[in-house]
């Protein structure tokens, strides 16, 4: 029954410490990804202040999904997966505040690019 028990706990402990691995191999090979790359940034306030709670939206250019995100504490937000041979738009909204539409161009070749957004009083 010993060398029963033995067996069951190595195969949990072996089990245990490959979940992290085989996790942060999926991470490394999205990173490796030539076709993807992903876009983060911050929302600010009017008083250049982090905009938590903010709703960030980026659109497809090509298909016209539209993803969202609610800010962080620290008013980031990111987005993951995003092909390289695709347009985007991104803003943000947050009450009677918006940004102005930014664009995340196919020409933009770098894997994680940065795009800040500011809130201001939405036009009328």
């Amino acid at each position: 029954m010993k060398t029963f028990q033995f067996i069951a706990l190595s195969l949990v402990l072996l089990a245990l410490t490959a979940l992290p691995a085989s996790s942060q191999w999926k991470r490394d090979k999205d990173k490796e990804d030539p076709n993807t790359r992903s876009l983060q940034g911050f929302v600010l306030d009017e008083q250049e202040r982090p905009a938590k709670t903010a709703i960030v939206q980026l659109k497809n250019a090509k298909t016209l999904q539209v993803r969202s995100y609610i800010t962080q504490e620290d008013g980031r937000y990111q987005f993951h997966g995003l092909s390289t041979n695709t347009d985007y738009e991104v803003r943000a909204e947050r009450g009677d505040l918006a940004s102005a539409v930014r664009r995340l161009s196919v020409f933009d070749t770098r894997p994680k690019p940065v795009i800040n957004l500011k809130l201001e009083p939405k036009k009328k």
